[in-house]
């Protein structure tokens, strides 16, 4: 039963660290501007791709 614990803490904490690295990793690409670059790239593949235009 112990055993059992600490591996479900192990694995609540490793989630918890994965889910705070994307957050991370999203603020830095908001700050870097790269939210204009991504929807530019979903827009064109909406227009030309699918052909939603």
């Amino acid at each position: 039963m112990r055993w059992s614990k600490t591996l479900n803490q192990k694995k609540q904490a490793a989630r918890v660290l994965a889910s705070l690295a994307a957050v991370c990793m999203m603020a830095w690409g908001i700050y870097r501007g790269e939210v204009a670059v991504v929807l530019g790239k979903a827009v064109n593949v909406c227009l030309e791709c699918i052909g939603l235009g």
